[in-house]
Order: C-alpha cells, then sequence, then structure tokens
C-alpha cells in the first residue's frame, strides 16, 4: 500500500483557487476510480473533484469553507502500488513548459506553485511565460478586492448603525449571506470602485421580431425541439454593433493607466438562478454562430447555468454582457458593469404602445411593440458620443430587423 496526493485541479487560467464546499467521503471510505470525492466552488461557478485512483479516504486536508490553491493536496488516500491513476494534471502527465529563472523566482517571492504557474497564459515563444506575463496575473490577483473596498467593508462593520442592525429581536431575522452573494456583493461594490459608471437609454421598435418569433416558434421548435427566444436576436445585434463599434469591446489595465482592445467577441448573458443569485455564462466567439447556433447555445448555457451544471471556463472572458430585465417585467435600469469589461446593456420589457409611424402617404398612427436599451459604460474610456452611438446602434439593427428572416 501507499499514498496518493489528491491535488485541486486547474480549472481556468484566471481561477488559482477554490473553496471546499462538501465532502462526498468520510475518512476511512472506500473510494471508487472516478467517484466524486469533494464538491468546491470558485469565484466563477461551483465544481466537483473526481478521485483519479481506487482506494480509501485516508485524510481530509481542507475542512468545508476553508480554501485551496490550485495545485495543492487536499486529501491522502491510501492506494494499491498498481492503482493506475487517471484524470488529475500532475507535472509528469503534462509536458512542462519552460520558466527562466527570474520567472521562477517572481513566482517563488509571491508563493506561485507550479500548477498555479501552469494556468498562466504566456505570450513568449511556445506560449512561454514572460516577465510581463506573470506580473500581469499577480496585479490582477491581487487587484481582485481593492484597497477601496477593503476600507469600505471596515467602516462599514465598525459604524454604529451595522451593531444595531445585527441586534436581534421578535420583528427581525438574522441571515447570512451564503457563498455566491457574498462574491456577487463584492463584485458589484468593486465594479462601482473601479468604474465611472454612466448609463444612456434608447428605445427601440421590435414590431418585426415579435411577429417573426410569432411566426414561427412553433415549426421550429417542432423541427430543431429547441425554444425559441428572442435573446438569439438581441444577442446578433449587439454583435454587429460590436463589430461597427469595437472601442466597446475593450478592457482597462495596468490601473487605468492601458486600454486592451480585445479581437475576440465574447457575449456574457446575465442570468438568475432559481436561489436569487446570478451567474454570467458566457458565449465565446458569439460572431461566429448563425441566428439558429445562438438559439441552441443559449439555451444550454441558461439551462445549465440554472442547473449547476456550468463549466469554470464557461463563466470566463466575456468581453461584453446583456442582461434580460424586461424577464423581471422591468422596464429599463442602470446595470452595474461586469469588470474588467467596460460596458453592458440591459434589455427591457416589451410593451405595446400608441405610435406615431411614418408612411410615403404621410403619418399614422398605430400600435407596436417597443422596448427600452439601458446602456451603461464606463466614463473613464468611453464617452457619451460613444455610448450612446452604441445603444443606438443596437436599436437600429433591432429595428432593421427582417421579419421573413429563415433559421
Amino acid at each position: 500500500m501507499s499514498e496518493y496526493n489528491l491535488i485541486l485541479p486547474a480549472m481556468g487560467e484566471s481561477i488559482a483557487e477554490a473553496t471546499i464546499i462538501r465532502w462526498l467521503k468520510e475518512e476511512g471510505d472506500t473510494v471508487k476510480k472516478e467517484e466524486i470525492l469533494v464538491e468546491i466552488a470558485t469565484d466563477k461557478v461551483d465544481s466537483e473533484v473526481y478521485s483519479p485512483v481506487n482506494g480509501i479516504l485516508k485524510k481530509k486536508l481542507f475542512l468545508p469553507n476553508e480554501v485551496a490553491k490550485i495545485g495543492s493536496s487536499i486529501a491522502v488516500l491510501e492506494i494499491k502500488n498498481k492503482t493506475k491513476i487517471i484524470s488529475i494534471p500532475t507535472t509528469k502527465e503534462k509536458k512542462k513548459r519552460f520558466y527562466s529563472p527570474l520567472v521562477r523566482t517572481i513566482a517563488h517571492k509571491e508563493g506561485i506553485n507550479f500548477y498555479e504557474l501552469e494556468t498562466i497564459k504566456g505570450t513568449g515563444i511556445n506560449d512561454r511565460v514572460t516577465k510581463e506575463d506573470i506580473l500581469k496575473y499577480i496585479r490582477i490577483k491581487k487587484n481582485r478586492i481593492t484597497p477601496t473596498t477593503k476600507k469600505i467593508v471596515k467602516n462599514y462593520h465598525t459604524t454604529n448603525v451595522m451593531m444595531h442592525d445585527c441586534i436581534s429581536s421578535s420583528n427581525e431575522e438574522i441571515l447570512e449571506m451564503d457563498r455566491m452573494r457574498k462574491i456577487i456583493a463584492e463584485h458589484m461594490v468593486k465594479s462601482k470602485n473601479i468604474a465611472a459608471h454612466v448609463t444612456s437609454f434608447v428605445e427601440a421598435d421590435v414590431t418585426n421580431i415579435v411577429k417573426w418569433r410569432e411566426n414561427i416558434k412553433e415549426s421550429f421548435q417542432k423541427d430543431t425541439g429547441e425554444k425559441l427566444t428572442l435573446m438569439s436576436v438581441f444577442v446578433e445585434c449587439v454583435v454587429k454593433a460590436i463589430k461597427d463599434l469595437p472601442m466597446i469591446n475593450i478592457s482597462v489595465v495596468n490601473e487605468g493607466k492601458n486600454i486592451v482592445k480585445k479581437r475576440n467577441i465574447h457575449i456574457g448573458l446575465a442570468t438568475a438562478l432559481p436561489n436569487g443569485n446570478l451567474i454570467v455564462p458566457v458565449i465565446k466567439h458569439a460572431d461566429s454562430y448563425s441566428l439558429g447556433g445562438l438559439v441552441k447555445i443559449i439555451n444550454d448555457l441558461i439551462k445549465r447555468a440554472k442547473s449547476n451544471k456550468l463549466k469554470p471556463e464557461e463563466t470566463q472572458g466575456g468581453t461584453y454582457t446583456i442582461s434580460n430585465i424586461g424577464s423581471f417585467g422591468n422596464l429599463f435600469g442602470t446595470p452595474i458593469i461586469h469588470q474588467p469589461q467596460v460596458a453592458i446593456m440591459a434589455i427591457g420589457l416589451i410593451q405595446k404602445k400608441l405610435s406615431i409611424i411614418e408612411t410615403p402617404e404621410g403619418d399614422c398612427i398605430g400600435i407596436r411593440h417597443k422596448i427600452y436599451l439601458s446602456h451603461s459604460y464606463d466614463h473613464r474610456v468611453i464617452d457619451g458620443v460613444l455610448g450612446g452611438s452604441f445603444a443606438k446602434k443596437v436599436a437600429l439593427y433591432l429595428e432593421k430587423f427582417n421579419y421573413y428572416t429563415k433559421i
């Protein structure tokens, strides 16, 4: 018999640690290969760690709610010497990437182990991690909670108001935030402290889109098994607008000193979960999909988001976010930017309105389907001309939608 250290595997280039949520086995229990051993959570999504071996759980190295770094041992298993090990990335299973002495020195100084180092995206030859790559990674990691945010949280907890709120009475109930709500709260405060939020509002006529969907939704679902929602059209129009105005598709780095212009268009979809929390699955390379392809991937992402089955990498890398506040009956709002992006659009409720319609024969009054688009953007890098023009551009693409579009 020998011991095997169960390693917390890499889960994406921006994920450096995970919280232990629940052990499914107790010390002394038999563990089968590919059996789920422990449930974990990152700041992106919940996940599971499988056992790569047959054996016995000898010792848990982390308790529930404790945080483990990627690449660290989280448990010790007792196994037979000839047990075949599978599916967990180790230094023997994957080809080692070369790291210069300088990069290794920086990693050692910052407490970055080999497994965490392996998750850093390299920009050098053969994906080699350069000095700039590791310094950027460290800077992003340290800025997850800004000094300003820490100061606000500290002051908030020391006020008399907070002390009063924590005093329980027969008319009050003290509820502790769950893990995801704490993360969301931290990210929202961080975003407001980082970005200078401005919101522009535009009304759009979506009558053609509504009638188009009503005309084909039943046949489309019968032929494909997919429910035809309007979000696919909204995503398509946002993508077109980004191509016209690519400076919306950027991020701000280096403490506000540099702008990164994104070549890829990755659209995040803010999705409400059954428990009231929020998650943002991402459509990678959204400009590469047809309208039918968008329908399929959006339905899949939202379905798996609500059943907690997203992979960590499916919530990362977004360059622009859309929030469908109309699904809650809201007309418009002022959404908070999803960092490190610089803009977000909220889609309001579709309403029937009496509208003036311009025709070659003259103006007339008719019933039209209208929505409000709420576009929040970071005024550090996006002025009103660009932020407002982008919202109008999306509205124009929605209004130009062809009723006879085939999907």
